[in-house]
């Protein structure tokens, strides 16, 4: 299955990179390598995957059978709060809408706080996530995703500011109330709309 996000400009089939590009960006050829501490050293025998809190089962998926599960193409650029775009990515992996297949939360959970490896955390309502666009990927253009960019697996949420796509998922913890990730809890904004230019709260 294949995504395009709707561009944000009705009525319009071919947008400038200046019209898809959020205020206060500039747009980058090549992909800007960022973040926190050091890239893991990741072992796919010992891989997994694993759903908790606010669910009506925990769930653990080890890196088969997460790969078993149907893929999805999305077409979506992607902002970086520190201020670039990059254009016109095709990313490949699992839907969060397929993983939601799997999932039973209960009536409470609106909130999922992602959990990676390097204890990275950031957190996001479940309605952001359910977004048609938002997929668990581990190719870009085509081909693998490397350790720096975030392999075996990142979470892809255009529609946001690029730190919400975390690197290096190992997991989703359901909650019923809203806290702060690794780096909400650092000052920047709680949810990250690049064309609101949510960068900081």
């Amino acid at each position: 299955m294949a995504i395009d996000p709707p561009d944000r400009n009705a009525g319009s089939d071919r947008q400038s990179h200046g019209e898809r590009t959020p205020p206060g960006q500039r747009v980058v050829e090549n992909w800007p390598v960022l973040h926190e501490g050091a890239v893991p050293r990741v072992d796919l025998k010992t891989w997994s995957f694993r759903v908790w809190g606010e669910v009506e089962e925990e769930l653990t998926l080890d890196w088969q059978e997460f790969m078993a599960l149907p893929k999805t193409t999305v077409s979506a650029d992607v902002h970086c709060v520190t201020g670039w775009s990059m254009m016109d990515n095709t990313w490949e992996g699992v839907a969060f809408r397929e993983l939601m297949k799997h999932i039973r939360p209960k009536p409470q959970a609106h909130h999922v706080m992602v959990h990676c490896d390097g204890d990275y955390t950031t957190n996001l309502s479940l309605e952001d996530l359910l977004d048609e666009s938002v997929l668990f990927a581990y190719k870009h253009n085509g081909q693998d995703l490397t350790p720096e960019h975030g392999w075996p697996l990142r979470l892809v949420v255009p529609k946001l500011y690029l730190w919400k796509s975390a690197k290096w998922v190992r997991g989703l913890c359901f909650m019923q109330e809203d806290r702060p990730g690794f780096w909400e809890s650092r000052g920047y904004h709680n949810r990250g709309d690049p064309w609101r230019e949510e960068r900081f709260s």
